[in-house]
């Protein structure tokens, strides 16, 4: 029997048994093909990830849409509207949440940055409205972390720092600390391999010792505490590396000094018994002052909930105790995914929504960011950065980032708490609006109908949540008078270019203005010129084109309906082809800053006295070029199978003996003659930066060829230089 199968059959009713079956079978073939770095069938992959979600107890539509999690992505003509017909629409939004965008025609015109930041913008607003979209994304890194020794150096860095930055934070927002501690530990092996071993090396025996010492005091709480009729379950942990790594590099502290290096865990069956036991510990050692910490009465932001104290020994060691019951434990192992374990937990459906209301925030975020990026880089500051808690007179628990202000909390609150933000006390005492917060502080925000942001706000706020708002704010403040002052200033400049408004205006032309910047409404963008936020310039030359593209279609398409000029093929120096529409047999030539390639999208630049210069859109000078609109004229590419043009290409790798050698036979295999390499040492000495020029028939050629380099041992980055 499959071992999924196996795994889940006692578990899941019959019908979702069989709906599973289906998809072991369905899994299995669109992947049938496919093998993994370890040369292994390619469905180990997406069995492990389900594997892994039955062990934290998920449901059967969840361990169904983590064994499916890559059929979209990799399976030849999979779609998500295939998986919902066969599975389900709830388990089709699942799959199509941890779906990357990497086979859109928009995502391969994006730079890696941009893609992986479009990728993780889609991920965080699938998580909020589905919370299980994140325990397959963290199940899926996790067995690709842990089968990442079969990848290139290159890729295994990669991979690794974006676990670090990504993936780990969220393991730890949604409190699943087992699968936290993992990630973190398996990056850490592989950003800082030396580091690692000598660490491990040297805490290993430490560690060994300390256990044994502790023995003696794990028997000494099981005897007092069953003598005060305590059932409990006692054991000790080894703290994970990484985070003994950060509190030596952070913290500046020796091992020595680190006093849980060791910890003892006492699980109880209540919170009285929790309670029972601290203080039944507590009078056998002394505890080390301020550093006991209650996340019973005080749970964490990510649901954690424990009692730590650190006590002074007998054994010639401080050591740390644990106090939690069997419900508190499995939510510290796997936080969210310890909801769908029991019936009871899947039931508390409020209190669970209630821990999750930010969540929703980051629909909100989507909204304030410009980008992708800058909405990736506002959620991550937001929420998967270092923070401190905060509480309302009430007792709701609130994190921000460390450096917070009231008014930062104000706007975590509501965003009409934050404009209308009066005053503010911290722990009883009225404080200044910039007041930096701390861990702990109870914060009461005071506020008055007539109260309004003030622009000093946005000098000491800490979180782009706040930020945003308070911009927002100052938008929309008089609106009515920024949109007749924009269009008054707007009129005058449209005058000074010999064009009245209404000429320039039309639908088309205001459609390219608000794609251009994504924007709903020319009011909105009347608004922003009234308010400082776009210059007359930036809106003028850009209904300008959109107005003087429309007159140079409408005349080309005049000249070709009186059989004037038709189309034909204008060739280069180097014989390449190129069609100019509307012209015969221009003098062309292929631009040297971006050196453009059969599969690029391009324009043609009539230059003065030397014909048609083709460039691509992604050129570095194509800003300032199509700005020019006069001078822009449209051409395509002319089907010449046997036509190559030149490209060069920049490569990172890591520096290791024979890697040139390998690169060059590589590409001498593949028929790559080159014409250009220049190859020298990073500044840090650890890796080299190589350049090469050689020749190609389109992109698609290119994408194989770096494809090809990507694979070889050393090779980090692979990028095709455009200037």
């Amino acid at each position: 029997m499959d071992r999924l199968l196996a795994a889940c059959e006692k578990k899941f009713t019959p019908e979702k048994t069989e709906l599973l079956k289906k998809a072991i079978e369905f899994a299995q073939k669109v992947h049938e093909n496919q093998r993994r770095e370890s040369n292994e069938p390619y469905y180990v992959h997406p069995e492990a990830v389900a594997l892994i979600l039955v062990n934290m107890g998920m449901d059967a539509d969840t361990v169904i849409a983590g064994l499916l999690h890559d059929t979209v992505e990799d399976g030849m003509d999979v779609t998500v509207e295939q998986v919902a017909s066969l599975f389900g629409k709830d388990i089709a939004k699942m799959v199509d949440g941890v779906t990357k965008l990497t086979n859109t025609n928009i995502t391969k015109m994006l730079s890696r940055e941009d893609r992986q930041a479009e990728n993780l913008r889609k991920m965080f607003l699938a998580i909020a409205n589905d919370v299980r979209v994140v325990i397959i994304k963290l199940a899926d890194r996790l067995h690709n972390m842990r089968t990442l020794g079969y990848c290139t150096r290159g890729k295994q860095i990669r991979k690794a720092q974006e676990t670090m930055d990504i993936y780990a934070p969220l393991a730890e927002r949604f409190g699943m600390g087992s699968i936290k501690v993992e990630l973190e530990d398996l990056s850490f092996g592989y950003l800082h391999p030396e580091e690692c071993r000598r660490l491990k090396d040297e805490i290993k025996p430490k560690q060994e010792e300390r256990m044994s010492l502790l023995k003696t005091a794990m028997r000494r709480i099981e005897t007092e505490l069953e003598k005060a009729g305590i059932k409990c379950e006692v054991s000790g942990r080894r703290k994970h590396i990484y985070s003994i790594y950060r509190k030596i590099t952070i913290k500046k502290v020796s091992i020595n000094e680190i006093y849980d290096l060791v910890a003892l865990r006492v699980i109880v069956n209540s919170v009285q018994d929790c309670y029972g036991a601290l203080g039944i510990i507590h009078s056998i050692w002394r505890p080390v002052p301020g550093r006991f910490k209650d996340y019973i009465a005080m749970p964490k932001t990510n649901m954690y909930r424990s009692l730590h104290t650190t006590l002074f020994s007998d054994l010639g060691m401080p050591f740390e105790v644990q106090i939690r019951t069997q419900e508190m434990h499995r939510m510290a192992e796997y936080g969210i995914a310890a909801h769908w374990m029991y019936k009871e937990g899947r039931s508390k459906q409020d209190e669970l929504d209630k821990k999750l209301e930010w969540l929703h925030q980051l629909v909100n975020y989507a909204s304030d960011a410009s980008d992708s990026r800058e909405y990736v880089e506002n959620v991550r500051h937001d929420f998967f950065t270092d923070y401190v808690f905060v509480l309302t007179p009430r007792g709701e628990i609130f994190d921000l980032p460390i450096g917070s202000t009231p008014v930062d909390f104000a706007y975590r609150i509501h965003s009409n708490v934050g404009d209308h933000t009066h005053h503010a006390k911290v722990n009883g005492v009225p404080v200044k609006l910039d007041y930096k917060l701390h861990t702990h502080d109870v914060v009461e925000i005071t506020t008055s109908p007539q109260a309004t942001p003030n622009r000093d706000w946005l000098t000491f706020v800490k979180t782009s949540q706040a930020k945003n708002r308070i911009k927002q704010y100052f938008k929309k403040a008089n609106r009515d008078e920024n949109i007749a002052r924009g269009r008054d200033m707007l009129s005058e400049a449209a005058r000074r270019q010999g064009r009245k408004l209404s000429e320039i205006t039309k639908p088309d032309h205001i459609h390219a203005v608000l794609t251009k910047l994504n924007m709903n409404e020319f009011d909105d963008v009347l608004a922003a010129i009234g308010y400082g936020g776009l210059s007359t310039g930036q809106v003028l030359s850009r209904l300008m084109e959109a107005y003087r593209r429309e007159r140079k279609e409408q005349e080309i398409a005049e000249k070709l309906s009186a059989g004037e000029n038709a189309q034909m093929k204008s060739f280069d120096a180097q014989g390449r082809a190129v069609i100019v529409k509307g012209e015969a047999n221009m003098v062309v030539r292929f631009a040297q800053c971006c050196s453009p390639l059969p599969g690029d999208e391009i324009f043609g630049y009539i230059t003065r006295g030397r014909g048609v210069s083709i460039h691509s859109t992604s050129c570095p000078n194509a800003a300032a070029l199509l700005a020019d609109t006069e001078r822009i004229i449209s051409v395509s590419w002319a089907d010449e199978e046997n036509t190559k043009f030149p490209v060069s290409i920049h490569i990172i790798g890591t520096e290791r003996p024979g890697l040139m050698a390998e690169i060059t036979n590589m590409l001498l295999n593949l028929k790559i003659n080159l014409h250009k390499l220049n190859a020298k040492m990073s500044d840090d000495g650890r890796g080299v930066d190589v350049s090469m020029g050689f020749e190609v028939k389109s992109t698609d050629h290119l994408e194989s060829i770096i494809r090809s380099l990507m694979k070889i041992e050393g090779v980090i980055e692979v990028t095709r230089a455009l200037s």
